[in-house]
């Protein structure tokens, strides 16, 4: 039977909360304590059983819209390089394509393999591809998708509150006509930007316009093609945008420029992510700093949680917060008095 926190406590007289704690060499255990612990486990076993050596970042690919060609999941997959290698883990990608025609047989391949914890990147995956998770039988987390029954663990951005903030930002800066470009590629992300986006405008009384809301490719050449294709149309723009994505605004921004606009004076612009483009675009694009890193190492985190406390009795669903960067590319439309001018 496999070697637990429960009885690695009963034999050493110690909390469960203190065996974690000194198994996973957190600060707060002193250091004989600590060698009670260690020396106990080392005798039942617990190392031998329980000590994960290899982790797969598990790439899910429905379409490749998303997770292709851009640099916010490398900085994921950066985060959790470096938190393996602080805890001795080995780390290795894994791609799973579901355009290829190995797809089946890649999906085998993993779930036979029993050595390896697994970080799965749902982006791209909606609920008829929840099969897949199911499958497996290796500790898992699941980043940036989730599931009403969520029996998995998972970890997300706090997607609709972001939104909703970046909106309520637009909205103080005088701005009573706020469009949406909206990812083509409806992730479920996505959808939670725009509930967040569509419940600002309802806690401020302003009418949703359908007119406003855009449809652009999720990638940043698709989405300067599609807003130039718009353009043409010369079409009535709201003074704001918030867009899915910092590849949306800033594929958009630049279709903006070339038609004429001016921005921010003729059109604002907000985005999502904070890519290392949106700093260096011009003007510099406003936006929500997602923590890239710091969420491919709390993906780790958890399954060395799991690793430690043996398989849970449920399962967590965590948020990462977003930080609001305001950058050049929203026009304050207010006077001193904060009226709209």
């Amino acid at each position: 039977m496999k070697v637990n926190i429960k009885q690695i406590s009963e034999l050493t007289g110690y909390s469960p909360a203190t065996v974690s704690n000194a198994l996973n060499h957190k600060k707060g255990v002193n250091a004989e304590t600590a060698a009670k612990i260690m020396s106990a486990a080392g005798e039942l076993g617990y190392f031998d059983e329980n000590r994960i050596t290899k982790i797969r970042f598990v790439m899910f690919k429905k379409c490749g819209y998303i997770v292709e060609d851009t640099p916010f999941f490398p900085q994921m997959i950066d985060g959790v390089e470096k938190e393996c290698r602080a805890l001795g883990i080995e780390m290795s990608l894994y791609y799973l394509d579901k355009r290829s025609p190995e797809f089946e047989q890649r999906v085998r391949e993993l779930c036979e393999d029993r050595s390896c914890a697994l970080i799965l990147l749902g982006t791209e995956m909606e609920d008829e591809d929840a099969w897949l998770i199911d499958r497996f039988t290796q500790p898992c987390v699941v980043v940036d998708y989730w599931k009403e029954d969520m029996s998995f663990d998972g970890l997300l951005i706090n997607n609709a509150d972001s939104a909703r903030m970046a909106t309520e930002y637009l909205i103080r800066k005088g701005h009573r006509e706020v469009g949406y470009l909206r990812g083509s590629f409806r992730i479920k992300p996505f959808r939670s930007r725009y509930a967040g986006y569509k419940i600002a405008l309802e806690k401020a009384g302003i009418p949703l316009k359908e007119e406003y809301i855009v449809s652009l490719s999720p990638t940043m050449d698709g989405s300067y093609n599609d807003m130039k294709q718009y353009l043409f149309g010369k079409p009535v723009l709201p003074t704001a945008f918030f867009a899915d994505n910092d590849m949306i605004a800033l594929g958009a921004m630049k279709a903006l420029w070339e038609c004429g606009y001016r921005i921010p004076e003729d059109v604002s612009l907000i985005g999502f992510d904070d890519l290392t483009y949106s700093s260096i675009s011009h003007p510099p694009l406003t936006t929500l700093r997602v923590p890239k890193q710091e969420m491919g190492r709390t993906a780790v985190r958890r399954l060395r949680d799991i690793q430690i406390d043996g398989q849970p009795s449920f399962h967590l669903k965590m948020q990462a917060c977003t930080e609001f960067v305001e950058r050049e590319s929203v026009k304050d439309r207010t006077d001193p008095q904060g009226n709209t001018v």
